[in-house]
């Protein structure tokens, strides 16, 4: 049987689209995150440490080695808005 040549001129371009497609969306994550692996299966702790870093970065993927907190950091916490019953 023989081989279709003319098919394989499409079949290499709809896989190199797919191709460029994945790793542009893999590339523009990655750079929202700052470089770092995307982020799966958040749960509420990863969620409160992400809220912590965006107050003290200004990003929720950032992370400061300066032991001192920036301004209005202590009281930036959504624990002194709520009421408490």
């Amino acid at each position: 049987m023989p081989v279709p040549w003319e098919a394989l001129i499409p079949f290499g371009l709809l896989t190199t689209m797919f191709a460029a497609a994945g790793t542009l969306l893999n590339t523009s994550k990655r750079t929202q995150s700052q470089g770092k692996p995307v982020r799966y299966n958040i749960d509420t702790w990863d969620e409160m440490m992400m809220d912590r870093d965006r107050r003290l970065t200004g990003h929720v993927r950032g992370q400061k080695s300066d032991l001192t907190p920036p301004e209005g950091f202590d009281t930036s916490s959504a624990w002194y808005t709520q009421q408490n019953s």
